[in-house]
């Protein structure tokens, strides 16, 4: 049991759910609803004060904000479709003993001898700054499935990287 998503149809075309942890869909949720909430009213306010100057041709307010209000709604817009295409998995019912998704897992860049920890996340709540990557990234694909001290490959644009898995938690 690796949960890796399944696939779904959806309008005739093929999608991937996509994994996703209960914190990082509620993180989704909650930007979702300060963009409908706050944004969207807050972008409405600012395109009423602008027409309130007069002629739209030459408004330079005015077409800041329809801009604005275009980037906030293609934002909502995607936030709802990553919405739907989430799948979220129970962390509780992976198994312990492999790096599986949501696992944190700690490397050793057997090249370098450098350590590096990282949380096995789907990609809609990547972020490498606070160490959780993708599943479907190089070094997810890689250590997925794997124990302790075993070895991961990974295939990266600047060479074959070797990794051993030191240690695997579910904090």
């Amino acid at each position: 049991m690796i949960c890796l998503p399944q696939k779904a149809k959806r309008k005739g075309i093929s999608m991937s759910r996509r994994p996703i942890t209960k914190a990082g869909y509620q993180n989704l949720m909650k930007e979702l609803h300060r963009l409908k909430t706050s944004e969207r009213l807050e972008i409405i306010r600012e395109i009423e004060a602008a027409r309130a100057h007069g002629d739209l041709s030459e408004n330079a307010e005015y077409e800041a904000a329809k801009e604005k209000q275009g980037y906030i709604e293609g934002k909502i817009a995607d936030l709802e479709n990553r919405l739907s295409f989430a799948e979220i998995i129970d962390l509780a019912r992976l198994p312990r003993d492999r790096v599986v998704f949501g696992a944190w897992v700690r490397l050793l860049n057997v090249e370098t001898d450098e350590e590096e920890i990282y949380q096995l996340v789907g990609p809609d709540e990547s972020d490498v700054e606070q160490r959780k990557i993708s599943v479907f990234s190089p070094l997810g694909k890689a250590v997925l499935g794997k124990e302790v001290d075993d070895t991961a490959t990974v295939h990266a644009p600047r060479g074959i990287i070797e990794y051993e898995i030191l240690d695997i938690s579910f904090d």
